[in-house]
């Protein structure tokens, strides 16, 4: 009976180290394809299918931003003027031309903008925000959003980011950011200038008209405009060379 009981304990063992063995065989059969959307799953993890995330969380769209502007976060990220800890590990190692090809992926990328998010804001936030982004405030010298980001504030290319399709709490985080210099770029950083001149009440009315808009009919991600380096920014902004224009997307002409 005692010797039954080890041929059978044996037995199961055997069995055992057979199924684990086959099961590790399949998985070695299954190869994964070397593609770039496969590799950039680590990147839709957080923004979502084709980088479009959705209003609802904190991660923004990437989807459809300026190719320039991309490839110029990943490389503030690398060097650590922005500080997140997941982005600058996932970018510790890469190349620059690796850099590039990921910004240009997710600037082709252009799925429909998630519903806008709905705000408690007063009325009384509301209107300044809508004032600070389509007219700015002359007496504390801070210029309309418009003014760099585009009228429709879908982005300007190569280098100048859309600012819809944003949750109000990354608005609201990024200024921050700006303001205390958690998040750098270039010099002269026109968006620290002006990130400064901002009292909270003005980053809160700002984040939420911003966060509470849908993108306009006559507007899309895939119809950015061209820089013109004749009408310039209302400040000088170090992350928007004017002599470079690789990034521009096909069909923009400078």
């Amino acid at each position: 009976m005692k010797t039954f009981q080890i041929v059978e304990q044996h037995l199961f063992r055997l069995i055992v180290i057979i199924s684990l063995a086959l099961s590790a065989s399949l998985v070695c059969a299954q190869t994964v394809p070397d593609t770039l959307d496969q590799r950039l799953k680590a990147c839709t993890a957080c923004h979502g299918d084709e980088g479009r995330a959705t209003t609802a969380g904190y991660y923004p769209r990437i989807a459809g931003k300026p190719a320039g502007y991309l490839f110029n976060q990943l490389k503030n990220f690398q060097e650590g003027k922005r500080s997140y800890p997941p982005m600058a590990y996932l970018v510790r190692h890469l190349s620059e031309p690796y850099l590039q090809e990921i910004a240009v992926h997710f600037s082709n990328q252009h799925p429909p903008y998630a519903a806008a998010q709905n705000s408690t804001a007063s009325a009384q936030q509301m209107q300044r925000g809508k004032r600070l982004v389509q007219v700015g405030d002359e007496v504390q010298n801070i210029p309309a959003c418009i003014a760099c980001h585009g009228k429709n504030l879908i982005g300007v290319a190569p280098y100048i980011p859309g600012l819809l399709g944003l949750p109000r709490d990354y608005i609201v985080a990024q200024l921050g950011a700006w303001q205390t210099g958690s998040r750098r770029t270039a010099q002269p950083d026109c968006m620290h200038r002006i990130a400064q001149r901002l009292s909270a009440s003005d980053v809160s009315a700002v984040s939420a008209w911003l966060a509470m808009q849908n993108l306009p009919a006559e507007a899309s991600s895939s119809t950015l405009v061209a820089h013109d380096d004749r009408a310039p920014l209302p400040l000088e902004c170090g992350s928007v060379p004017n002599a470079a224009v690789s990034f521009l997307p096909a069909g923009v002409s400078k």
